[in-house]
């Protein structure tokens, strides 16, 4: 049996008794709706839980008349709580078992604990072979987050992929729409791409293009590109602690042009004269068009966050992140912009990824000229 964890357990000899008595299991998709249930929850909470689960391989899809299914239950019915929802994961293949309402200083032994009880009763109630032939993972959540490891666990989001799954013509077509807008906005908009790169060049020392690891959907990493607007060698910090405040709710907002407060740095030391107007115009972000063409992005979606700033994201902020592929433009860009607080971008993005549709996409591209040219930088 293989047990993928943090820390693996030893698994103690003995064996316990089975109960004649036969355990249900929740169907897939209720089992699926319980899993993202109980992450809202913990998003309000702070209350961690854990997925285990238990990939049988060929000993499921084979057991036609449930004994080896109903071994596995009844094992798991002497290692967990009444409280624990036991479901399919992946029906006929893969049982999954929610552990709810578990301490976050006491997760750890928790963990060891439930490895080593649920180990013990398989092997003892099933033959070596079958044994054998399971795999056991544990999965946390929340997932730990830091500037080394900002990935999310699709493990623990399965309705998001079913979700996806529902819609794969029409993100088949979202993808034709990235390719090939990107591919004309590329063509059409060359000539500026080589006037804004002499204008870089000549206005200070450093590339033509900036390039920086932002997080794509589930934090996977990708290199972002914008044409360079600071000097070159500048201190990152400045904007770091900037973001922690904003993202904090600590940050008042900054007046600009009369009474309007903006959130985001108005008097930026980094910014060089050139770079100033490329970004009021937004021509510094023509580059990602590339990211787009490549399948780093998408035309319209979140903005994509840096590592530093999702550290300092509460949990329900990462769902901007996991939810869906970042994109150019979006609702925050067409309806707040630097306007709105950081907790209001977030359920801007949140409610496109709820309302997300082709026709959406399109009124989003077709109102998002009009905010290039407004008062505010993207």
């Amino acid at each position: 049996m293989k047990v993928s964890r943090t820390h693996t357990s030893v698994i103690p000899p003995g064996g316990l008794p089975l109960p004649s008595q036969r355990y249900s299991i929740l169907a897939e998709e209720p089992f699926h709706r319980m899993i993202a249930l109980e992450r809202k929850r913990t998003e309000r909470s702070g209350q961690p839980f854990v997925l285990m689960l238990l990939d049988g391989g060929d000993c499921l899809p084979s057991d036609r008349n449930g004994k080896v299914l109903s071994k596995i239950l009844s094992a798991l019915s002497l290692s967990t709580r009444d409280t624990d929802v036991t479901g399919w994961y992946k029906n006929h293949s893969i049982v999954g078992v929610l552990f709810t309402d578990i301490s976050a200083d006491e997760r750890e032994s928790i963990l060891g604990t439930m490895v080593g009880r649920v180990s013990e009763t398989l092997r003892n109630n099933l033959n070596e072979e079958k044994f054998q032939h399971i795999s056991m993972s544990m999965h946390v959540f929340p997932e730990e987050w830091d500037h080394d490891f900002t990935h999310g666990n699709p493990v623990l989001y399965p309705d998001f992929v079913n979700r996806h799954d529902g819609q794969k013509i029409a993100r088949i077509i979202k993808r034709w729409m990235d390719v090939v807008g990107s591919a004309v906005a590329l063509a059409l908009l060359f000539p500026i791409f080589l006037v804004v790169a002499l204008l870089v060049k000549l206005s200070s020392k450093g590339p033509v293009l900036f390039k920086q690891e932002r997080l794509g959907q589930f934090g996977k990493t990708f290199t972002f590109l914008k044409f360079r607007s600071m000097y070159a060698n500048n201190d990152r910090k400045i904007h770091q602690e900037f973001m922690r405040r904003v993202i904090k709710g600590d940050h008042d907002g900054e007046v600009k042009g009369g009474s309007q407060k903006v959130y985001k740095m108005t008097n930026d030391p980094r910014i060089t004269k050139i770079g100033s107007i490329l970004r009021r115009t937004s021509l510094d972000e023509l580059p990602q068009f590339i990211n787009v063409l490549k399948g780093d992005m998408s035309l319209v979606g979140p903005r994509p966050p840096i590592a530093y700033e999702c550290k300092e994201y509460d949990i329900w902020h990462r769902r901007r992140v996991l939810e869906i592929k970042p994109g150019i433009t979006g609702l925050w860009q067409i309806k707040g912009r630097s306007r709105v607080r950081f907790d209001d971008m977030v359920r801007l993005d949140l409610q496109y990824v709820r309302d997300w549709s082709l026709w959406l996409d399109l009124q989003i591209l077709a109102q998002t000229p009009r905010a290039l040219f407004s008062d505010d930088a993207f």
